[in-house]
């Protein structure tokens, strides 16, 4: 059966067709004969000129429109509508992650100011959205969407966070080359334990021990990655469990904490409570590596059509909204951007689902395609264009003595 595309869930964007990477998909529905509002399409054009992109042009990142309802909707709906439109298939760009890396270092898309986007600025300032009666949410919505998918997106490991293609030349040596990165940067040693808050399939886990003779617990909200890192994770000294960060408990402090893309689903009402938890899991001479994706801003939203479709009750952190969590807690040790190498990892990702959609397109339909492509290229173009950055912080809690070395 397929995914329905009737639920926000299961509502992605559309891959280039597999086999060629920057060919044009096709619209998920046909064009539309209704004309467009001529002073809608006049506003569109402009603020798309202002970014460097033409509607109708020739080049690849230029935007196709196949219904002239597309103008409107754009205006009075800003990012929201845009991303809806596309899995309507109102538009099209055969290099949708180039429209995104100039739409993003423009001033076009701050230019459009919906009531949805300050409705939602608005709602992120009264709702904590990372209480705990939304902890699952995006589990559920996102995580659980299904294993067959991530198996094909991801490399081998499945790690669901940004690689490091310091010397790498595939997805798989970068994923790799980003846990080791974390080893060597907490100094792991054979027997300690490791608490994983957020561990995914449990991939860090399972190398920890694999490469480095360490034990560990990690806990996810997702039922369907503990299902899979159960099984990927037998034999191994590593346990996953289904729970909230702030539910988690065991009584023997670890010998270092790690949290690889959990942060930006905790909320920045939650930063200090999430500090204070995992400082009270960790031993006192131990080490907390955050790897998370940051904002350059202090902002408590993201992008509308990624929280409605993507990631619900998230929310990137800045360096001072963390520097705020952390003071009086835990002494900053190290602070590494490599925002840059996300780029590479989404456009692999891409590859990847695309030429996987052959054997996909049974269980998740054309709307789904086309969302999830979106969802990837958008941010691909995010990254490209340095508004976002991912940012490994080691924390310890007083300091460790004698100083810190950083690895790179």
């Amino acid at each position: 059966m397929q995914r329905s595309s009737s639920n926000p869930r299961y509502n992605r964007s559309s891959p280039a067709p597999a086999g060629d990477e920057h060919a044009r998909p096709e619209p998920a529905h046909p064009a539309s004969s209704r004309p467009a509002a001529p002073w809608a399409e006049r506003v569109v054009r402009r603020l798309a000129a202002s970014a460097g992109l033409e509607i109708g042009g020739p080049e690849p990142w230029d935007l196709q429109v196949h219904d002239g309802r597309f103008f409107g909707r754009v205006l009075r709906d800003g990012s929201l509508g845009l991303g809806e439109s596309y899995m309507d298939g109102w538009w099209d760009a055969e290099r949708l992650d180039e429209t995104f890396y100039r739409l993003v270092g423009s001033d076009a898309r701050r230019a459009v100011r919906t009531p949805t986007v300050l409705f939602s600025s608005l709602a992120a300032a009264l709702v904590n959205k990372g209480r705990p009666s939304r902890a699952y949410d995006v589990g559920h919505r996102h995580y659980d969407l299904g294993n067959d998918l991530f198996e094909a997106m991801l490399d081998r490991r499945m790690v669901y966070t940004c690689g490091y293609w310091h010397e790498a030349a595939t997805l798989d040596a970068a994923q790799e080359a980003k846990l080791d990165l974390v080893c060597r940067k907490l100094g792991l040693r054979e027997g300690d334990r490791v608490l994983d808050v957020g561990c995914g399939w449990g991939s860090f886990l399972a190398f920890a021990s694999e490469r480095y003779g360490a034990h560990g617990v990690g806990v996810t909200v997702s039922e369907e990655q503990v299902a899979l890192a159960r099984e990927r994770l037998q034999g191994l000294h590593v346990e996953v469990r289904l729970a909230d960060y702030r539910a988690f408990e065991d009584p023997v402090p670890f010998d270092h904490v790690v949290s690889l893309g959990m942060f930006e689903h905790v909320d920045v009402k939650n930063y200090r409570m999430f500090m204070r938890v995992v400082r009270q899991h960790l031993r006192d001479d131990g080490l907390f590596l955050l790897h998370t994706i940051g904002s350059n801003r202090s902002v408590r939203t993201i992008d509308p059509w990624l929280e409605r479709y993507i990631f619900p009750n998230s929310m990137l952190p800045s360096n001072r909204q963390i520097g705020r969590a952390i003071e009086g807690l835990f002494v900053m040790e190290d602070w590494h951007n490599f925002g840059a190498h996300y780029d590479r990892t989404l456009m692999a990702w891409y590859e990847r689902f695309t030429r996987a959609w052959p054997d996909l397109r049974a269980r998740y339909d054309e709307r789904f395609r086309r969302m999830w492509t979106y969802y990837l290229l958008q941010c691909a173009g995010l990254f490209r264009a340095r508004d976002a950055q991912l940012w490994q912080i080691v924390l310890s809690k007083d300091g460790v003595a004698g100083g810190y070395t950083s690895t790179r």
